[in-house]
């Protein structure tokens, strides 16, 4: 009796990175541009709310997360520059970016969720408005932006983590560039010793006008 063994086609055992690559650039973009949107979105919003007593009144105030902290806005802006730059570096360039992607990620995080709990920037805003710089915020409420930042936080956090598994996979832009990272050099031909402007121009390039 004979038996057959049934062994993987080498084809698709190279097409696995393949696949593996293409899925991941794909969800890694996804995540990133939609981390840095809803971040930048979340601190345009309102993150806190409050009162100040004022002439014996309740003033009412509100604090955007831009007035709470810039640093989700900030790292959402650098992290979507990373995730282009991927593209732009190879080997430990792109690692070294990957690494700087995930890191934003990471800081937007922490930034949205300490941002959740601050009345300072409503403090201030109590001490402008009563006159006294010892005045503080009453009534110190938060909504739920803080937390929409920090998930776009950790969706920026996660193309990070894609770039550093599996940016080795994914293409580069080297269209303009030889191996080496040089561009190419343009072939031009020897300029016209009898039309003086074409001698003009092939100086001006740094050319030999004589084409020698």
């Amino acid at each position: 009796m004979e038996y057959v063994t049934a062994a993987p086609h080498p084809r698709t055992e190279a097409a696995r990175p393949a696949r593996a690559g293409r899925r991941s650039l794909a969800l890694a973009l996804l995540c990133g541009a939609l981390g840095a949107a809803v971040a930048l979105l979340a601190t345009r919003q309102e993150w806190a709310q409050g009162t100040v007593s004022v002439a014996g009144g309740a003033f009412p105030l509100t604090a955007k997360g831009s007035d709470v902290t810039g640093v989700p806005a900030a790292l959402a802006i650098v992290g979507l520059a990373a995730l282009v730059a991927v593209f732009a570096v190879r080997r430990a360039g792109r690692t070294a970016v990957a690494g700087l992607l995930a890191l934003c990620g990471s800081g937007t995080v922490a930034a949205a969720l300490t941002g959740a709990c601050d009345g300072s920037a409503l403090d201030e805003q109590a001490a402008r408005a009563a006159g006294d710089t010892s005045a503080t915020v009453d009534a110190l409420t938060h909504t739920a932006w803080p937390y929409v930042a920090a998930a776009g936080g950790v969706l920026i956090l996660l193309a990070g983590l894609l770039a550093l598994r599996y940016g080795r996979l994914w293409p580069s832009m080297s269209g303009r560039y030889e191996r080496s990272g040089a561009p190419r050099p343009r072939r031009t031909a020897a300029a016209d010793p009898d039309r003086p402007e074409e001698i003009w121009k092939a100086l001006d390039r740094g050319e030999d006008p004589t084409g020698a």
